[in-house]
């Protein structure tokens, strides 16, 4: 146990972030750069080290949470990095992005603020970066066999870091045109820079991963084909269909889903625009849904310089305490105000959109809306309480439907779908398909960057028993486990 008394003693102290005026003017990230290590020893601290450590539980990737906190407590950087990876091959993308459900299951969290776990994990990570303990890791030799992996996300990435060091030659097909999948082009800068990618995919280069970019598995080429030339193949392609919203007005210039907008807010720090082709500046702004990417929306669309910015949820507004249906250590769905939030708008929950208004030129000027409550289990209007509210951009920000089924890599591969509309695949991540593997959000529908990264890892290791009729790589999860978090 690091400090027998730290949770007695200290404080839950969380990252600094920068002054408002101050990030509004850049896209850097919105925490003091340094302001963490001071204070973060102190705070692994405060980890008991539990008989029954919770957060294990809450976490898809079993992180050893308590063994990397004792570690960063007595401030041996290169042991916590060690423990650290050994369930993680992507630390400061969670400790970024993770709604941390570690935390909700923290044991300490039952009566007091938990262990900041997030920020624990992402100073291991950033000093081992700094420090050079981040280093390539090559295969002893080769096996002889091909893996082929679709989509480079973080299940992508995973998948194919686990396999490459087992000793395969794998190569990544990317319809980007850079790595990264929504790590890239779906994560605003100001939530993670792009720099934490771009020295990943270097160790992997040097680790001996092929990346191919522009390459769109059932369009550029053929499914079946890409089959017959790899002796196995991991789908990661995500779940990139966003969820439509269907009411008069949908067809005027204006209205665009969240993944139409966010990407182009990325290509300019990128270089690629020197202004984005879809831009919130002078604009008011209304993004329809209250998660992650809602948010995301709102951050990118403050940078921008919008008059205003309005974000809508369906749903009640959630509580500030766990309430009683939500129990420790369950993933509570709690009020939540990010660094976007702070940063200025207004959130109106239990509203629901009618129909947008147009200008004669077909441009969006306004969106209409009307309160919704419960009634036996149903949403329902409320009458009277229609209303409009000016909107000359709008993002939809309401989730995704699944994997992208248009360009045809499941009729191509001849795949089977569940009944969400998921590639179905059993215990090993394998589908209907001889050699043919799924992982991430292609399988398991929308979810968190963690299990994408259980999910990666854990096909990795199907595919490698696959090739060799035995793996030493972790299985952290089978497709059918659930975490306390869900």
């Amino acid at each position: 146990m690091a400090d027998p008394k730290g949770f007695l003693t200290t404080g839950r102290e969380v990252a600094e972030t920068r002054p408002v005026a101050e990030r509004l003017k850049d896209w850097n990230e919105v925490y003091v750069p340094g302001s963490l290590l001071p204070v973060i020893s102190k705070q692994a601290g405060r980890c008991m080290d539990c008989g029954i450590p919770f957060c294990h539980n809450g976490c898809p990737l079993g992180n050893l949470i308590p063994e990397w906190n004792d570690y960063a407590y007595r401030e041996d950087w290169a042991a916590a990095s060690e423990r650290l990876h050994a369930t993680n091959n992507f630390p400061e993308f969670t400790g970024r992005l993770c709604p941390a459900p570690c935390e909700s299951a923290c044991v300490l969290g039952i009566n007091q603020p938990a262990v900041t776990i997030k920020n624990v994990e992402v100073s291991i990570i950033d000093k081992a970066w700094d420090s050079g303990d981040v280093t390539p890791q090559p295969p002893e030799r080769l096996s002889g066999k091909t893996v082929a992996v679709i989509g480079s996300g973080p299940a992508g990435l995973a998948a194919a870091q686990q396999l490459t060091r087992a000793g395969h030659t794998v190569a990544v097909y990317e319809r980007a045109d850079r790595i990264g999948g929504l790590l890239r082009y779906g994560i605003p800068e100001f939530k993670m820079e792009k720099v934490h990618i771009n020295r990943r995919i270097e160790q992997m280069r040097a680790e001996g991963t092929k990346f191919r970019t522009e390459v769109e598995i059932g369009r550029d080429i053929d499914a079946a084909k890409l089959r017959r030339r790899y002796d196995a193949v991991v789908i990661a392609a995500g779940a990139t269909v966003s969820r439509d919203l269907p009411v008069p007005g949908r067809e005027l210039n204006g209205i665009h889903a969240a993944m139409e907008y966010l990407p182009l807010a990325n290509k300019v720090q990128e270089g690629d625009f020197i202004a984005p082709p879809i831009t919130a500046e002078g604009k008011h702004v209304v993004v329809i849904g209250g998660g992650d990417t809602g948010a995301d929306c709102v951050g990118t669309a403050h940078r921008q310089g919008a008059a205003s910015v309005t974000q809508l949820e369906i749903m009640p507004r959630p509580g500030d305490e766990r309430g009683t249906g939500q129990p420790w250590p369950t993933f509570p769905m709690l009020y939540k105000v990010t660094s976007a939030h702070e940063e200025g708008g207004e959130r109106v929950y239990s509203v629901s959109t009618t129909h947008f208004e147009g200008d004669e030129d077909g441009n969006v000027q306004a969106l209409h809306l009307v309160e919704v409550e419960f009634t036996g289990g149903r949403l329902e209007q409320k009458p009277g309480t229609e209303r409009r509210i000016p909107a000359q951009l709008v993002t939809l920000a309401m989730g995704f439907t699944g994997t992208d089924q248009e360009n045809g890599l499941v009729r191509q591969f001849g795949l089977e779908l569940d009944d969400r509309g998921n590639i179905a695949r059993d215990a090993d991540y394998a589908t209907n398909v001889d050699g043919v593997y799924v992982a991430g959000d292609a399988g398991r529908g929308q979810s968190l960057i963690v299990w994408a990264i259980a999910e990666g890892r854990s096909a990795a290791r199907g595919v490698d028993r696959y090739l060799t009729g035995a793996s030493d790589l972790p299985a952290p999860i089978r497709p059918t486990d659930r975490a306390l978090t869900v």
